[in-house]
């Protein structure tokens, strides 16, 4: 038996200042992490489709996704700081994620102070009473 769909939801919110193609590879980046880093896919509720002909449609997840847009960085910067103080799973991605090799990136990071990183998004998972706490406030990112 599945629980309520709206109990719990992911959460992304984008910087609408960054150009899509950016934001879609920073989307991806945060929701595999976030799908695989915390070893929490039974919680997350992920379901087989299978369609009339038997094919499969595998590890969508029973809760929904929600996009929200910010103004800026700092807007994220704040949803962050807010899912540390809660204890909420997050991930998130700055510019010092997209040049280069992977170590580039790891070593661009580790050298940026965090209120020079520049957010591109976060994505979390949570209870969606919690969440719409403190990101009620944003729009849906169309």
């Amino acid at each position: 038996m599945l629980p309520d769909e709206n109990s719990q939801r992911f959460i992304a919110v984008l910087n609408k200042k960054i150009e899509i193609g950016k934001l879609m590879n920073a989307l991806g980046h945060m929701t595999a992490g976030l799908a695989g880093g915390f070893g929490k896919g039974q919680e997350m509720r992920f379901l087989e489709y299978k369609d009339k002909d038997g094919g499969v449609h595998p590890h969508i997840s029973h809760f929904p996704f929600i996009i929200l847009k910010a103004d800026n960085s700092n807007q994220i910067r704040k949803v962050r700081n807010e899912a540390i103080t809660r204890n909420i799973m997050f991930t998130d991605f700055t510019s010092t994620m997209t040049v280069g090799t992977s170590a580039d990136q790891v070593e661009r990071t580790k050298n940026t102070p965090e209120a020079e990183l520049e957010y591109y998004g976060i994505c979390l998972f949570g209870s969606t009473q919690e969440l719409r706490e403190f990101t009620g406030k944003f729009s849906l990112f169309q």
